[in-house]
């Protein structure tokens, strides 16, 4: 189940990511080459990578073939996912989105942290309840650090940060962060599991904030016009 997991994930996301790109090739013609500056040539290849490691593992604990090369996957796999985790906060900071490419150097601890707890309530849920505490420190740990991770974001955002406690996506962030915080909680308690699904919901609300946030920066010229004329006030000075 644990290898299982991942590469349904990763079987879901990749058609829709290819489907971004506009045309199937595109993703193959991104395969041709590999360059450590290029946030999307390095996703593309991570994405590659886990997809491939996590079918092997897969096929290695459900029908018990290649046990070599799925031992191996397996190790390689948990060398990929930490990048899996975090390289769409690089990609999207990589952009001129003033909320998003402000918050680069928070967004990637962002979305590692959510990927810690949320793989730790995905664990506490499909592990018996018995053996199933290290899953729910990996829970709680990666809430905590998620949470301590946009607070610090949105901190040093300042001004720039406001479409976090704004309309829509306000709500969204407020949601997320009690939600987060709450299946921590209880998690610590008799009730594991529904602490679990709290932090799937929050981090998936998190991701969602950071999303449309971008949206609502991008659309306001106080946050594009705005820090562009003091940027080039402070180099006349």
């Amino acid at each position: 189940m644990k290898s299982v997991c991942p590469y349904c994930a990763v079987g879901c996301g990749q058609p829709v990511y290819v489907k971004d790109l506009g045309r199937p090739e595109r993703f193959l013609n991104m395969l041709r080459m590999f360059k450590p500056s290029s946030p999307m040539s390095v996703g593309s290849w991570v994405l590659s990578g886990f997809g491939a490691t996590a079918a092997a593992s897969a096929a290695r604990e459900l029908l018990g073939v290649f046990p070599g090369a799925g031992r191996a996957a397996q190790v390689a796999g948990a060398g990929l996912g930490p990048l899996l985790a975090t390289y769409t906060a690089t990609l999207i900071a990589n952009t001129a989105v003033p909320v998003w490419h402000d918050a680069r150097q928070e967004l990637p601890f962002v979305f590692g942290a959510s990927a810690v707890g949320t793989a730790g309530a995905l664990a506490t849920l499909v592990t018996p309840r018995a053996d199933a505490a290290p899953a729910r420190r990996m829970l709680v740990g990666g809430a905590l650090a998620e949470l301590v991770a946009v607070e610090a974001m949105e901190r040093r955002l300042g001004e720039t940060g406001e479409p976090y406690h704004r309309g829509q996506v306000g709500r969204l962030a407020r949601a997320a962060k009690a939600l987060t915080a709450a299946g921590a909680g209880a998690a610590l308690t008799r009730r594991p599991r529904l602490g679990a699904f709290a932090v799937l919901a929050g981090g998936l609300l998190e991701r969602w904030a950071v999303f449309r946030a971008g949206f609502a920066s991008a659309r306001d010229p106080k946050y594009t016009v705005g820090p562009q004329r003091e940027r080039l006030a402070g180099s006349r000075r």
